[in-house]
């Protein structure tokens, strides 16, 4: 395309469009709740009440429906994590994010390895990845910085020992309950001897 040319500007969804959109969205999250990353498409478009055409019509590829559900659920992340900057104790305002990034992981199922395998928007993974880093770095500052957590603490190692207790507990039938305990244990260890 020759530099000069004129890109029409994205059309708005009329609102019909958009309540499919965001119920197929939200389908998509309880169904990959409860079966992973592999849900079928077809159980998606009939709990959201459209046709299985609608969901493709918003969602060309499972890829692209998983990038929707991934990156709202980022994004709810960082939110929590915002909001948690003004509570009264840096080190529990820590640690409750950290319990919510452990539920939204083992929530998720496989989301997040299906993504970085799955060939859609290369890009997604690493800006989501990023967004986390970053909400959760700005919550350990502020929790080292009032002596809640050991200061040799980094963020990254936070989120693997989160991640890696998600994935362990994934296919448990008690799954979060056993995440939250393994992550009761671990932030013991983050805390100030």
């Amino acid at each position: 395309m020759p530099k000069d040319a004129v890109v029409p500007p994205r059309r708005q969804m009329r609102a019909d469009a958009r309540r499919n959109f965001d119920r197929i969205v939200a389908a998509a999250g309880v169904l990959i709740a409860r079966h992973g990353a592999d849900a079928s498409l077809e159980e998606i478009a009939r709990r959201a009440g459209v046709g299985s055409a609608t969901l493709h019509r918003h969602f060309p590829s499972r890829q692209a429906l998983l990038e929707a559900v991934f990156k709202d659920r980022v994004e709810a992340l960082c939110a929590t994590a915002d909001d948690l900057l003004t509570a009264p104790d840096p080190g529990e305002a820590l640690f409750a994010w950290l319990r919510a990034v452990g539920a939204h992981a083992v929530a998720n199922r496989g989301l997040g390895a299906s993504l970085m395998r799955g060939g859609g928007d290369p890009t997604l993974g690493s800006t989501c990845h990023n967004m986390i880093i970053d909400a959760g770095e700005n919550l350990l500052t502020r929790a080292r910085t009032a002596g809640a957590v050991r200061p040799e603490i980094a963020i990254t190692q936070l989120l693997k020992l989160v991640s890696a207790i998600s994935l362990a507990t994934e296919q448990e039938p008690d799954g979060p309950a056993e995440a939250d305990r393994l992550l009761a244990i671990a932030i013991d260890g983050v805390r100030p001897r």
